[in-house]
């Protein structure tokens, strides 16, 4: 049994994946997926024929204490810092892979099942409020690979899309490495609009309101001063720059697996944040529905959470139901008039998958009673 040895990415392999490439012996599949921050160099006493050398190079990427991904590093497209965070670009198993302070963000592979499912139930949940209306005006907090507009404007009925992060390097390289994702398409769609800067302090200052909000930026856990995008105060800010009734918000909202294991090592913080993100949500809106989405590349089920008030005249459990149990005919209806081309993921037989969480992970939410405020924001 041959040992594995790891340690960091030092900077001389970019030179050597670069002489190298073109003999890389590449997998036939068309898959792709996420990796990190240490690589893997198989230390055994057999020295592989060079054409097989690169088969011999691994990404390693902690997913929770005693857990990683390990997946196959084909090549390495982009090493590089930004003012806000490390940034690489790498094709794995899961194709061509944005990684962001060793955290995977998007792979090939799968990156429309995360978009998909972060932008079109909240645009469906959005028409249904309006009484058959589609959104007209969307805003996008983060979503630097410009994946979560593309979605967004596939919309025909988007009037305006604004799009706020706060680092253009990241972007940039999004639309230089990464254009399958959005690239030039959604920059150039006179409907966008793309603010570099901090989220947090454009929503709080701007006096525009939108039909749907989508934060598509990173987990608490992560990002350090932008928790502040997941505090109680913040949302209550929100819900202001909202078209009311009909308005809805939507969040990613971290793991969020079927069969919830312990994030954290004995005597730690839990760092899960899917049940603190719902339950702070529960206390602004009166509708909020958690949902879960596969994301292969992530190592397992991620969360996001929609919050909306609608029709007072309806209780929060009858509007719930209604959101949950949507007719498959209806959804299906809704994206076949007003969304161009055919979605990959989401339609209405999905949708009553995503929306169907598991008994143990409702178990797991029922648990929870974290609330983040600013003053508590926990992580």
């Amino acid at each position: 049994i041959q040992s594995m040895k790891v340690v960091n990415i030092p900077q001389i392999l970019l030179s050597l994946f670069a002489a190298q490439r073109r003999s890389i012996t590449r997998s036939s599949s068309s898959r792709s997926i996420s990796t990190s921050t240490s690589i893997s160099m198989n230390s055994g006493s057999r020295t592989p024929p060079p054409a097989q050398a690169m088969s011999e190079f691994w990404f390693v990427e902690d997913v929770a204490p005693g857990l990683k991904i390990q997946t196959i590093l084909h090549d390495m497209l982009l090493r590089t810092d930004s003012q806000f965070q490390k940034i690489e670009v790498l094709d794995t198993y899961f194709g061509k892979t944005l990684i962001t302070d060793g955290k995977s963000q998007s792979s090939a592979f799968d990156e429309f099942a995360y978009h998909e499912s972060l932008v079109h139930p909240a645009m469906v949940f959005a028409t249904k409020n309006a009484g058959g209306q589609p959104p007209k005006t969307v805003l996008i907090g983060g979503g630097g690979e410009l994946a979560t507009a593309r979605e967004v404007l596939r919309w025909k009925s988007v009037e305006r899309c604004v799009m706020v992060d706060l680092d253009g390097e990241l972007v940039e390289i999004c639309r230089k490495y990464l254009p399958e994702w959005g690239g030039e398409k959604v920059c150039s769609d006179e409907r966008f609009e793309l603010v570099i800067g901090d989220a947090y302090k454009w929503i709080m200052e701007t006096e525009e309101t939108f039909d749907v909000v989508i934060m598509d930026i990173s987990d608490p856990i992560e990002i350090g001063p932008g928790i502040m995008l997941y505090v109680k105060e913040f949302y209550e800010h929100v819900v202001t720059r909202m078209n009311q009734p009909h308005g809805v918000f939507v969040t990613q909202a971290g793991v969020a697996d079927a069969i919830p294991a312990a994030h954290f090592a004995e005597g730690e913080k839990d760092t899960a944040c899917y049940g603190p993100i719902r339950n702070t949500l529960k206390c602004v809106f009166d509708t909020v529905v958690p949902y879960t989405s596969n994301i292969p590349s992530f190592g397992g089920d991620w969360g996001f959470v929609c919050a909306f008030n609608g029709d007072s005249s309806k209780s929060s459990k009858e509007k719930e139901d209604a959101a949950t149990g949507m007719a498959g005919d209806e959804i299906d209806a809704t994206l076949a008039e007003y969304v161009e081309g055919e979605t990959r993921l989401y339609d209405g037989i999905t949708h009553k998958c995503l929306f169907h969480l598991t008994k143990p992970l409702r178990k797991s939410l029922e648990a929870d009673d974290r609330i983040m405020t600013k003053d508590n924001p926990i992580f």
